[in-house]
């Protein structure tokens, strides 16, 4: 997949109970703030999950502020898919390519 340029602020999710909420912003090289109800236990696997998901994205430069309030590994890369896409300004995911 090309590199996707992230072009304003992109957010998917919600603070409730099992989900999370991603916001995505421009930034100069890739930073993750975490917080999160199981960061003692999981914060290593949601930062690296974050991480394999840019990369396949082929995100460069962005700012992603996780708000975890213990989400499933799939809805955590579902809520920051659809966060990449809205800030580079893409109307539809293509969750074919993810399969």
């Amino acid at each position: 997949m090309e590199g996707m340029k992230i072009l304003d602020t992109g957010i998917a999710g919600t603070l409730e109970s099992s989900d999370v909420m991603i916001t995505i912003k421009k930034h100069s090289g890739v930073e993750i703030e975490l917080n999160s109800i199981v960061e003692k236990q999981f914060g290593r696997q949601i930062r690296e999950v974050v991480r394999q998901v840019l990369e396949q994205l082929g995100v460069k430069d962005a700012l992603v502020v996780v708000q975890d309030k213990g989400a499933l590994e799939c809805v955590l890369r579902a809520r920051l898919i659809t966060a990449v896409y809205r800030s580079a300004g893409l109307a539809e995911v293509q969750w074919e390519v993810f399969a």
